[in-house]
């Protein structure tokens, strides 16, 4: 009897105590498949506000629709100026006794030309499901009729990053539903132009160092590994772009006039092009990979990922990969240098028989915590030189030209920073802590990701971890046209956001 009361006491005292309040991993599926259908609703809503980010009434009207839906959720906002786009904070305080995570969303999405989108409007999203020839058609689908996994929402910003967003907002729903209450504090900072590099958010995080105060930094963006398994991802390169002119004659010339005579620059760009890499696909400049290792646990590590690099080229088209690394997975962990764009004269319907004047080659870098920017910014200016080219800072004058049979132009900028957590820091052992009852040992670890993000102001400025949660499906042709986002990366989206905040993060 005494046993009894004592238990009933117990349980009533947890009533009260949102210490004693958890979630079973069964609990937590059931919430988020009985939560899908809304969330997916709320999801479609969100992405018909287009989230340019150069496009000022685009950042307003998002950040409106984000101000509101946080208050729902009993959340405290402050719009954050800057010098440009502003940001948004939202927080909700459990106990000041408690630790505090802080959640990165990112809102913006990249530009989008119609035309190329197998609907009439990106931002007017669709549901389709893909029939048996592998074509893509689109569904009526209204909240009453159950979600296929197998259905993908097609609109800009679908899988990047506002489903990723709402699927975080879905289980926080889940939560105020509940009354339920996390273990930790939750502070969250919303990003209105990460496609345009997040320019003032490093100068922000400096001026708000007190208000963003953390103890771990979770990212609600990027795609999942190729497996499709739940995944997290302890790091991103940075990145560094260039534009390098090569010129030629002073103006366009005729082909036939002066073939044989005025050189074609077309032919020294290449050349330059051809110095870059060597036939394995390694980068030739002197320097480029200075200072990174991988020690053979490391290497271990990453080879025991869930993936198959002959699927993998089959699903790329590709016949064989460079050889940066041992690995697909160790090529991500050094820095790389890509031709993003070329342009010389005219093709196509506007094909002229010119010399052309100039040769433009747009390049990026991707960078890994070894390799700073501006370290790889000056290899490649030294590289430039090292093949013969003199360096004008503008269109050569008339002296430069009789003077320098080589010129060339380089202008740059440097994007985001890399950074990277050690996969067993406390967030990496509370994530996994998190996502085991949930999805067993179905979820993958990353040491790093080959894209960008801008979370080294953050690791840097607060001196904490970061680590992203990856909820989108690997074929999901972000930044392209099409952009998708399965609905069973939502729905397992919504189970992984809930499970961290179900997780205990003790003090």
């Amino acid at each position: 009897m005494k046993k009894t009361i004592l238990l009933s006491l117990l349980w009533s005292l947890c009533i009260f105590d949102a210490s004693c309040q958890s979630m079973s991993g069964t609990e937590i599926r059931k919430a988020a498949n009985a939560q899908v259908n809304v969330g997916l609703s709320e999801l479609m809503q969100f992405l018909e506000i287009p989230n340019i980010g150069s496009k000022e009434e685009d950042i307003l009207h998002n950040l409106n629709w984000c101000v509101n839906r946080f208050q729902k959720l009993n959340f405290t906002t402050q719009v954050l100026s800057t010098e440009g786009a502003p940001l948004l904070f939202a927080e909700k305080t459990v106990s000041k006794d408690k630790k505090t995570i802080l959640f990165y969303l990112q809102i913006d999405g990249q530009p989008v030309d119609s035309s190329e989108w197998d609907q009439p409007n990106p931002f007017v999203p669709v549901i389709k499901h893909k029939e048996a020839d592998g074509s893509w058609k689109t569904i009526d689908w209204n909240t009453e009729k159950k979600v296929d996994p197998e259905w993908r929402v097609f609109g800009r910003s679908s899988s990047d990053s506002k489903g990723p967003a709402m699927a975080f907002i879905s289980a926080l729903h889940i939560f105020k539903q509940r009354s339920l209450q996390t273990d930790f504090n939750i502070k969250v900072i919303m990003d209105f132009q990460e496609e345009l590099g997040s320019p003032t958010l490093a100068k922000a995080v400096e001026q708000h160092r007190d208000l963003l105060s953390t103890d771990m930094v979770l990212i609600m963006d990027g795609t999942r590994h190729i497996s499709n398994w739940p995944t997290l991802t302890y790091g991103a390169r940075g990145i560094a772009t260039a534009t390098i002119n090569i010129y030629g004659p002073k103006t366009p010339l005729h082909s036939g006039q002066y073939g044989n005579f005025a050189p074609n620059p077309v032919f020294e760009a290449s050349k330059f092009i051809a110095s870059l890499k060597d036939e394995k696909g390694r980068v030739r400049i002197k320097g480029f990979y200075e200072g990174i290792t991988l020690s053979e646990s490391e290497k271990k590590a990453l080879n025991a990922l869930p993936e198959n690099e002959d699927s993998l080229k089959i699903r790329l088209g590709i016949a064989q990969s460079d050889q940066v690394g041992g690995s697909y997975q160790e090529s991500l962990q050094y820095p790389s240098l890509n031709i993003r764009g070329l342009r010389a004269a005219w093709v196509g319907k506007e094909v002229r028989t010119i010399i052309p004047d100039v040769v433009v080659i747009e390049i990026d870098m991707r960078l890994v915590s070894e390799t700073p920017g501006e370290r790889m910014v000056n290899l490649l200016e030294e590289h430039l030189i090292t093949q013969g080219y003199h360096l004008v800072d503008s269109i050569p004058t008339d002296l430069e030209r009789r003077s320098y049979p080589k010129l060339a132009a380089l202008k740059y900028r440097l994007g985001s920073q890399p950074f990277r957590t050690e996969m067993d820091s406390e967030a990496g052992v509370f994530l996994n802590n998190a996502m085991r009852p949930v999805f067993g040992t179905k979820v993958v670890n990353m040491r790093t990701t080959g894209g960008s993000q801008p979370i080294a102001p953050f690791v840097r400025t607060l001196g904490v971890p970061a680590v992203s949660i990856r909820i989108p499906n690997p074929d999901n042709n972000i930044h392209a046209p099409n952009e998708n986002l399965r609905m069973g990366n939502f729905l397992e989206g919504i189970m992984m956001c809930l499970a961290i905040l179900n997780e205990p993060l003790q003090k």
